[in-house]
C-alpha cells in the first residue's frame, strides 16, 4: 500500500484525499493551508466557530495533521522524514516547493495542476481559459521540479467549458474530474505503469494572477461577457461613466442585437435604474446588458440614484 501525504487548500485538496482513499492508498499525513496562517490557537478557535471545507474532511476522515508553518519549513521537512511518504500530492498550494522537498518522497511529489498543460500553467487556468474563450480546459498531474507547471505529465484529462460556465463552476467540474484521475494514478503508481511525458516548451504558455478588469466595449460582446464569467466569484469587472466607476455586480448577463440608431462602441442604448441595469453597444454591434452598483461597495445602496440622476440614453461609457 502507498504511503501519501497531501498538502494544499480548498475543492482541489478536499478532492485529492477522497480520490486518494478511493484508489486504497494509505493518507499518512496532510498539510492544509490554514496551518501555515494561523497559530494553533486561533486555528483551533476556527474550526470550531468557522470550520474550513478542509477540517472538515480532515475530521471526517480522522487524517493525521502535520504541523508546520510551510511547505519549505524544517518542520515540514522532519514531518515528511519520519512519515517516510512514498508520494507527496500538492494541490492549489501556490508556493513553489524546494528540491530538498520534492525530492524526499520514495516515489514522487505530484502537483495537481487544472489546465491542459503545458498551456496555461501559472495560479489560475479557470479564469484565463473562460478569459479567452476556450472550448476545454482540464486537470493535469506532473511531477513537481524546479520551474513552475512545467514537470513531466502523469496523467491528464480534459473539462469542457459551457458557454454559461464562470470561474467557480468550472472550477466545481474540474476538481471534481481531478479526484477519478488521482484514483486511477495512484493504482496505475503502485502497479508501476505510467510513463512520465515531458512538456512541449514550445506549446507552453503562462498567465499570472488576473489584474486587468475593466471591460473594453470596443470588442465584442462575447468577450466582454468572458471577462465578467471569468473572473466570477474572485472579483468584479468594472468600467467608467465619466469619472464614476461602475462595478458589473452579477455574471448573468444578457447580449442582445442592436435595435437603436446608435452604431459607436460604448454607447449607452438603454438603462433601468430600478433593477440596475446597463445596455452598451459594443465593438461587434451587439449590447451587453449587466446589472451594475457604483464600485465602492459602501456606495452601491445610492446606485439607483446616480442611474437616475446622471445616466441618459446616448452617453458613453469607457
Amino acid at each position: 500500500m502507498l504511503k501519501v501525504v497531501i498538502v494544499g487548500y480548498g475543492e482541489m485538496f478536499t478532492n485529492l484525499i477522497a480520490g486518494t482513499l478511493d484508489s486504497g492508498c494509505e493518507i499518512v499525513g496532510v498539510l492544509r493551508k490554514d496551518t501555515t496562517k494561523y497559530r494553533p490557537i486561533w486555528r483551533k478557535i476556527r474550526d470550531i466557530v468557522n470550520p474550513s471545507i478542509e477540517y472538515s474532511y480532515i475530521k471526517s476522515y480522522s487524517l493525521p495533521e502535520i504541523e508546520a508553518r510551510g511547505i519549505n519549513t524544517k518542520e515540514f521537512k522532519r514531518a515528511l522524514l519520519k512519515l517516510n511518504p512514498d508520494i507527496i500530492l500538492v494541490g492549489s498550494w501556490g508556493e513553489k516547493i524546494n528540491k530538498e522537498i520534492f525530492d524526499l518522497p520514495k516515489i514522487a511529489t505530484i502537483n495537481a495542476h487544472p489546465s491542459l498543460l503545458p498551456k496555461y500553467r501559472g495560479p489560475n487556468p479557470y479564469f484565463w481559459t473562460i478569459r479567452n474563450m476556450e472550448q476545454t480546459s482540464g486537470v493535469t498531474f506532473h511531477l513537481v521540479d524546479k520551474g513552475i507547471d512545467t514537470g513531466a505529465i502523469l496523467a491528464q484529462e480534459e473539462v469542457k467549458i459551457f458557454p454559461s460556465d464562470t470561474g467557480k463552476s468550472l472550477k466545481e467540474r474540474t476538481v471534481l474530474v481531478a479526484r477519478g484521475v488521482v484514483c486511477e494514478l495512484l493504482k496505475a503508481l503502485r502497479e508501476d505503469i505510467i510513463i512520465p511525458l515531458t512538456q512541449r516548451e514550445d506549446k507552453a504558455s503562462y498567465y499570472s494572477h488576473p489584474s486587468d478588469l475593466e471591460l473594453d466595449f470596443g470588442k465584442s460582446a462575447e468577450e466582454n461577457n468572458a471577462l465578467i464569467r471569468a473572473i466570477y466569484p474572485w472579483g468584479e469587472t468594472y468600467f467608467y461613466h465619466g469619472t464614476t466607476c461602475f462595478a458589473v455586480t452579477s455574471y448573468n448577463t444578457e447580449i442582445e442585437e442592436n435595435m437603436s440608431e446608435f452604431t459607436e462602441a460604448g454607447m449607452v442604448v438603454d438603462f433601468d435604474y430600478k433593477n440596475r441595469t446597463v445596455s452598451i453597444l459594443c465593438g461587434d454591434n451587439k449590447v451587453l446588458k449587466v446589472q451594475v452598483g457604483l464600485y465602492k461597495k459602501y456606495d452601491r445602496p445610492f446606485t439607483s440614484n446616480y442611474l437616475k440622476r446622471d445616466f441618459c440614453i446616448g452617453t458613453k461609457v469607457g
